[in-house]
C-alpha cells in the first residue's frame, strides 16, 4: 500500500494545471449508455474512479477505454442492465448507471451502494423519482430492481426532499428519453450538474434550468453520440488554493474560472489571501498572517463540503479561533484526530469543530480516512516542521491526479513511497 512522504518547507510558487473534474466525468460517462455510437470524452483525469467506471461500463456490455486523458465509449448493441456488487462497492458513483439503464433498457438491476465512511448517502430520492415516472421498484438481496411497464418512462413532476447531486443527475438521465415533460424541483445546483445537462443537450436532449433548483426535461425519442471536453475540477483547484494560502505561497491555477469557486474564494479572502483573475486562471498569494474565519458547509452555491477538511487545516494556522460546521455529512470530521496528532488544537462538538490556531504543526505519521481528509493531511505536511507520512493514499488517488507530481515542481519536498505496509 503506497504512502506519501512530505518534508515541510517553504512557500509553493509557480503554475499548476487543473485536471478535469471527476465528479463531472463519471455521470457523463454513464450518459453514453443513452445513445448508440462512439462517444469521446476529453480532459478526463487519470483516476481510480474513472478506471472503475470503465470496468463497470464494460460489465454492462459497453466498450469503454481510457488513454491519455480521453475516454472512448461505444454503446452500440445489446446492453446488459445489471451492475454487480463487486464493482458498485468500489465506488458509490456507480449508482449513476441506474437512470441511463432504466431509460434505455426499460429495466435495471443495480447493487445498492452501501455505506460510506463520511456518512449515509441514501438513494431513496432516485427511486422516488423513477417511481413517479412510472417505474416499478423492488429491493431484494442487496439489489434494487427497476422495471418499466411498457418499456418507456413517462414524464412527471418530481420534488426532491433535498438537493441530492447524484439523484438529480440520475433522474435527469432517466427523463431525457421519457415520454412527455418531466419537472424536477429542489435540484442540486452544482456545476457538474450543469455540465451533464450541457452534454445531454449536445446529444439531442431538451433540458432547461440546470444550475437552478428547477429543471425541466422534454423527453425525446433518441439521442446521438457526442465529443466533449470535461470542465476543470473545482475541488482540485480549491485544494491548490489552500496550498498557496497555507504555505504563504504564490500559485497560478491554470484553466479555471472564478464562478465555480466563489464560496471558497470568499473564505480564503477573509483569511487574508489575495486572489485575482489572471489570463484563463486564478492567481492566489498567501498572507503572512492567516486570519480565522467561520465556515458552514452547504449545497452549492454554498461552501462545499468537499473543501471542509482543507479549510480546517488552514484554520489550524490562523491567528485566532474558527468554527467549522458540517451540515451535509454526519461523519466528516475523521481528519480531526490526525490533524491533532500533528499539533493542531481542534475540538468537535456534534457537527461543529472549534479550531484554535497554533503557531506551527509538526510532522507525523498519519492515516487517511477518505478522499478529502487525505488532501488535508497532505496540505498539513507541506507546512509542518519535519517529515509527514500520509498512509492509505489510495483514497487520495480516487480524486487527485498525480498530486505529488503537481506539487513537486512548485517547491514541495514530496515523494510517493510505493508498497509501504
Amino acid at each position: 500500500m503506497d504512502s506519501i512522504e512530505i518534508v515541510g518547507g517553504g512557500p509553493l510558487v509557480g503554475s499548476v494545471p487543473i485536471s478535469g473534474a471527476k465528479n463531472a466525468a463519471l455521470p457523463i460517462m454513464t450518459a453514453a449508455l443513452l445513445a448508440d455510437g462512439e462517444h469521446v470524452f476529453r480532459n478526463v483525469p487519470n483516476l481510480r474512479d474513472v478506471h472503475t467506471m470503465t470496468k463497470l461500463l464494460g460489465q454492462l456490455g459497453v466498450e469503454a477505454t481510457y488513454e491519455d486523458g480521453q475516454v472512448h465509449v461505444t454503446a452500440s448493441g445489446t446492453i446488459e442492465p445489471t451492475a454487480p456488487y463487486d464493482l458498485v462497492k468500489q465506488m458509490r458513483a456507480s449508482v449513476l448507471v441506474l437512470g441511463p439503464l432504466v431509460a434505455r433498457c426499460g429495466r435495471a438491476i443495480v447493487s445498492m451502494p452501501g455505506g460510506c465512511a463520511i456518512g449515509a448517502r441514501p438513494i431513496d430520492q432516485h427511486l422516488k423519482g423513477l417511481e413517479a415516472m412510472g417505474a416499478d421498484v423492488e429491493l431484494h438481496h442487496g439489489y434494487v430492481e427497476v422495471n418499466v411497464p411498457g418499456g418507456r418512462l413517462k414524464g412527471s413532476d418530481v420534488t426532491l426532499d433535498f438537493p441530492t447531486h447524484t439523484g438529480t443527475e440520475n433522474l435527469m438521465c432517466a427523463a431525457v428519453l421519457a415520454k412527455g415533460r418531466t419537472t424536477l424541483t429542489n435540484c442540486a445546483r452544482e456545476p457538474e450538474v450543469e455540465e451533464l445537462a450541457r452534454v445531454l443537450n449536445k446529444m439531442g436532449a431538451r433540458i432547461e434550468g440546470a444550475g437552478t433548483s428547477v429543471i425541466s426535461i422534454e423527453g425525446v425519442d433518441s439521442l446521438n453520440p457526442v465529443d466533449h471536453a470535461i470542465i476543470p475540477d473545482r475541488i482540485e483547484a480549491g485544494t491548490f488554493m489552500v496550498a498557496a494560502a497555507a504555505t504563504r505561497g504564490d500559485l497560478l491555477l491554470e484553466g479555471i474560472g472564478f464562478e465555480p469557486l466563489e464560496a471558497v474564494i470568499a473564505k480564503l479572502r477573509e483569511a487574508g489571501s489575495t486572489i485575482e483573475r489572471e489570463g484563463d486562471g486564478i492567481r492566489v498569494v498567501g498572507s503572512e498572517v492567516i486570519r480565522p474565519t467561520d465556515i458552514i458547509t452547504q449545497p452549492h452555491p454554498g461552501f462545499p463540503t468537499d473543501m471542509q477538511a482543507q479549510l480546517m487545516m488552514l484554520m489550524c494556522l490562523a491567528n485566532g479561533t474558527s468554527r467549522i460546521t458540517e451540515t451535509v455529512f454526519e461523519n466528516r470530521f475523521m481528519h480531526v484526530s490526525e490533524l491533532n496528532r500533528m499539533g493542531a488544537d481542534i475540538q468537535v462538538h456534534g457537527r461543529t469543530a472549534t479550531v484554535h490556531g497554533v503557531s506551527r504543526l509538526e510532522g507525523a505519521e498519519v492515516m487517511a480516512t477518505d478522499l478529502r481528509a487525505s488532501a488535508s493531511l497532505v496540505l498539513a505536511g507541506l507546512v509542518a516542521e519535519g517529515t509527514t507520512q500520509v498512509r492509505r493514499v489510495y483514497h487520495l488517488d480516487r480524486g487527485y491526479e498525480h498530486i505529488e507530481e503537481k506539487l513537486a515542481p512548485l517547491g514541495a519536498n514530496i515523494t510517493r513511497v510505493t508498497g509501504n505496509a
